[in-house]
């Protein structure tokens, strides 16, 4: 949690179900993802890239919340655009749900007794 929000959660943490390999084959898969603001959403729509393909979006979108991946020195559209497409539904949904309930936690219930809990979606790697 960024120390300037005084108690609102900004920043969150999750573990990427397969993870992205770099060049050298290293494999990285704990991130940090950050709340996204509203030029976050707005300035990709100027790139010329998301003009000629919208699903693009999602990929200048992602490189701009994402800050951090492993040990990666910076996370760019070319990190993104390499990542696995699992990791790619899975930061989606995050994305979705950190923006639209401020939580990484999401409801579920056990389909044999009925029991009603939460689930960390960031600490499983979408598991």
């Amino acid at each position: 949690m960024s120390p300037r929000s005084e108690g609102l959660q900004t920043e969150f943490e999750f573990v990427l179900p397969k993870g992205y390999v770099d060049r050298d084959g290293n494999l990285h898969k704990k991130g940090i993802m950050r709340l996204a603001t509203a030029n976050d959403e707005i300035a990709p729509l100027r790139d010329p890239r998301v003009r000629q393909n919208q699903a693009y979006l999602t990929i200048i979108l992602l490189s701009r919340v994402i800050t951090k991946l492993g040990s990666l020195p910076e996370v760019n559209t070319a990190v993104i655009e390499g990542i696995f497409s699992s990791d790619l539904a899975y930061l989606q949904a995050l994305y979705r749900r950190i923006n639209e309930d401020g939580s990484t936690m999401i409801p579920v219930t056990c389909p044999e007794c009925g029991h009603a809990f939460e689930v960390d979606m960031a600490g499983t790697g979408g598991s």
